[in-house]
């Protein structure tokens, strides 16, 4: 036993020693087909040569410097980079070291807006129920994952939650998408105006919900009027893209195929494709304005913000998207939906299969007509990661809830640059999987 507190306590974890491309290797010589990118993080696969030679370069010049002191070049070229791909009104961006420090900030710096303008009655947060947003307590206090917070809830702000937008559990089968998408947005304002109209600071939503439901993309026309109400009473639109957003739906912007522009974003994983940890908040301009035209200040900073090394390496993350590897994630993207639906479109036990670009998930179920849920006590979500690890492949299990509100589900976020042969490998790795997991259930 070593002294590192581990994640799960009760289990051994292999020493990764090597990564090459979408493979992972651990210390026995095992190889590992990488199918959820860590997290929905390694967008360039394990070995990038151009993002690991401009991280050692600007260690050579500047590994640090405090951004209460200083900026930095690599941090001013880097929000440059992203603006520059940034729809109007975002305009300035807030570094962070990850996606749940994105999201605290995003929570802090929406309140200051309403107390910088002279709401300070302005104090409700609304999220969306079996949401993730981060594991810091605002992050897990907006975020609507009922086991993720149940130890923690007395700790928690009062946010509330409404109904997330998940056609395959809860559209009805006499609704059309549109209906669908209405009812969710008129739940919305009920919401907004149980609460008081004036008193909401902000709506919190994933684009397309990713680790607890399994890479759920919202029906058409939801976002819209989702911005429509939000805007009927003032409310900040928050969307969070840590996991979906920087390509990884084959859009820099998860949001973009969606007619909408946030105020607030939160973006990560991907940002930095795991090769420095990064996060940040990418910020409209009317919300930076009125903190610039009031007190001045945001009040609120973390030790590593704008890390030089960090911002270094992200830029390079960026440049390699640009250079075509993003353009590649849309076609790859397909070739990955034909490989799944064709594998497991007619398993007994795949209920759903649903995503975008290098974003899929299969939601598996007991019963295909019914849609009934495995029993969570089976936990088999931690069945198929033991049976994946065995079978050569990463892939990102969650569990279903007690409620049947999602079932037990299998996140795939492979590299982009994964090539044919290996979506097919991962399929046929996922398959053999799922076969033994499956066993006994």
């Amino acid at each position: 036993m070593g002294h590192v507190f581990q994640r799960d306590l009760r289990h051994a974890y292999p020493v990764a020693v090597a990564g090459d491309g979408v493979y992972l290797y651990d210390r026995e010589g095992n190889r590992y087909l990488d199918a959820s990118g860590g997290a929905a993080v390694s967008c360039l696969g394990h070995s990038d040569r151009a993002v690991i030679a401009a991280i050692q370069q600007q260690l050579e010049a500047l590994p640090y410097a405090h951004t209460s002191f200083f900026t930095n070049e690599p941090m001013e070229a880097l929000a440059q980079a992203l603006i520059e791909h940034a729809p109007k009104p975002l305009d300035k961006v807030y570094f962070t070291s990850g996606g749940s420090e994105a999201m605290e900030a995003a929570l802090k710096l929406a309140r200051q807006y309403f107390i910088e303008k002279g709401e300070p009655e302005r104090v409700h947060v609304i999220g969306r129920r079996q949401s993730y947003h981060g594991n810091t307590l605002g992050a897990l206090a907006v975020g609507g994952n009922v086991a993720r917070r149940a130890q923690y809830a007395p700790l928690l702000f009062a946010a509330s939650h409404v109904s997330p937008c998940y056609a395959y559990r809860h559209q009805r089968a006499e609704e059309t998408a549109e209906q669908y998408g209405g009812r969710l947005a008129d739940e919305l304002e009920a919401e907004i105006q149980r609460l008081g109209g004036d008193g909401v600071v902000a709506f919190v939503a994933e684009t397309l919900a990713g680790a607890t439901l399994g890479a759920v993309p919202p029906v058409a026309g939801y976002f819209r009027r989702v911005r429509d109400v939000c805007d009927r009473y003032g409310v900040l639109l928050i969307l969070d893209e840590v996991m979906c957003g920087m390509g990884r739906c084959g859009e820099r912007w998860a949001f973009a195929r969606e007619g909408v522009v946030p105020d607030l974003v939160t973006i990560g994983k991907g940002l930095g494709a795991g090769y420095q940890p990064i996060g940040a908040l990418v910020v409209a301009k009317r919300v930076y304005d009125a903190i610039a035209g009031g007190s001045g200040s945001f009040q609120h900073g973390y030790t590593y913000v704008g890390h030089a090394a960090a911002c270094a390496g992200a830029l390079a993350v960026q440049r390699r998207l640009d250079d075509g590897v993003l353009a590649g994630v849309a076609p790859m993207g397909q070739r990955l939906e034909a490989a799944l639906r064709g594998t497991f479109g007619e398993h007994p036990h795949v209920g759903d299969i649903r995503g975008r670009g290098l974003f899929w998930g299969l939601e598996l179920v007991r019963d295909r007509g019914t849609k009934q849920p495995f029993d969570p006590a089976l936990r088999l979500h931690a069945r198929i990661k033991q049976a994946s690890l065995r079978a050569g492949l990463l892939c990102y299990p969650m569990g279903g809830t007690a409620d049947g509100v999602a079932g037990d589900h299998v996140l795939l976020a492979p590299p982009f640059i994964i090539e044919p042969l290996q979506v097919e490998e991962l399929a046929a790795r996922l398959a053999t999987a799922l076969r033994e997991a499956l066993i006994n259930t």
